[in-house]
């Protein structure tokens, strides 16, 4: 099989760990861009770095939740070190993109005059500065993932100084751009200055690092709740909640693809969105039928189809050809998120016929990768 890499060891797989993988055609495909070339657009090509970006992607996440393990307490060259131990175990599985979270919770993993640092960045050295080093060493391209909605839990935000954008939101009693849900905060997506604060993060991070693109994954509407936006819709004078909710998340989609073709348009951006079509659209609000079938939102849209070929609500299978018939001849990238951090455990949500398929099969993720390869589908993730 042409896209097919055969994967070793799956049984001591961790969450975000790829599986041992003998390198194939695919991780090895030549650097070009998911876009037409500027010249050939009749664009003013921008001077200094040219972007990594390959015909057929192979991501692997890196997820701020395991900093607390190589980054917090930590000093640069400890980090570096684990970093490199990671990235280059990721390049020997066939790995050529890496998603690093940047931007996870309203804060920064990364010199920012906009955010707080994240609460594992305790160390004085800049740590994606040096994940860039050693990705672009090893020729990874590296997308910038970030968060646009999700800020702190109230004790963090109460510790931040008063002059943190979103801190002064949260204290607003006249406008209401963030909530608190639970016990986190969260950006209403609702109004303009949400839009504009995302733009000014993603302006700040490409205008200082060498990325290769930018990515955001499925936190979108935090809940469904009426009361969450109930002022804020009555004052818009639509009619349709759910409608004007999925036209809330597509302004700030829009805006971060404007700000990153403003930069850069060889830059790509990525929406990682459930995998589950339907949730999309009842749960999140996330437009993705528009997102993927359409120019101008995004270069390539990696569904979250963690689901085994026996689970009952969307068995891999014909969810894989849905999201192939969702994207038809639209020139947005489609690639496949698989769940590699559940191989050899127990699927509570797979109903009675999937809840022990990763148990009793050990040979999952190869399966679906082999079909992602004779699929339409341009690549594959793994988390």
């Amino acid at each position: 099989m042409k896209y097919l890499i055969i994967l070793l060891a799956l049984l001591s797989l961790c969450s975000c760990a790829v599986p041992n993988a003998q390198s194939s055609d695919t991780s090895e495909a030549s650097v070009t861009s998911y876009i037409q070339e500027p010249d050939q657009l009749h664009l003013d090509i921008p001077e200094g770095y040219k972007p990594i970006n390959y015909d057929y992607q192979i991501g692997q996440w890196f997820p701020y939740m395991q900093y607390e393990e190589y980054m917090y307490g930590k000093t640069s060259e400890e980090f570096r070190n684990a970093v490199r131990e990671r990235f280059t175990k990721a390049k020997g599985n066939g790995v050529n993109t890496v998603y690093l979270h940047i931007h996870p919770c309203g804060d920064a993993y990364y010199r920012s005059e906009i955010f707080p640092n994240g609460v594992c960045l305790d160390g004085d050295y800049d740590p994606l500065e040096i994940m860039l080093e050693e990705a672009h060493g090893l020729d990874l391209s590296v997308h910038g993932w970030i968060n646009p909605l999700r800020c702190q839990t109230a004790e963090q935000m109460a510790e931040l100084p008063d002059s943190f954008i979103i801190k002064k939101w949260t204290e607003d009693t006249e406008q209401h751009i963030a909530k608190l849900i639970g016990n986190r905060w969260y950006l209403d997506p609702s109004y303009p200055e949400t839009a504009d604060l995302l733009s000014k993060c993603v302006s700040e991070l490409l205008e200082s690092y060498d990325l290769d693109g930018i990515h955001i994954d499925d936190y979108f509407y935090p809940t469904t709740d009426e009361s969450f936006d109930k002022n804020e819709f009555e004052k818009s004078g639509s009619t349709d909640l759910a409608q004007w909710r999925l036209e809330n998340c597509t302004r700030f989609v829009k805006t971060i693809y404007d700000t990153v073709k403003d930069h850069d348009s060889r830059v790509l951006f990525g929406i990682s969105p459930q995998g589950n079509i339907e949730s999309n659209y009842n749960s999140q609000y996330a437009d993705v039928k528009l997102w993927a079938g359409s120019t101008g939102y995004c270069d390539y849209i990696v569904p979250q189809i963690y689901f085994g070929f026996k689970n009952t609500a969307c068995p891999f299978e014909p969810t894989l050809k849905r999201w192939e018939e969702l994207r038809g001849d639209s020139p947005v990238r489609l690639i496949i998120g698989l769940a590699a951090y559940k191989q050899g455990k127990e699927d509570k949500w797979a109903g009675q016929a999937g809840e022990n398929e990763w148990i009793d099969n050990p040979d999952i993720i190869s399966r679906q990768i082999e079909l992602v390869g004779t699929s339409s589908a341009d690549g594959y993730a793994l988390y």
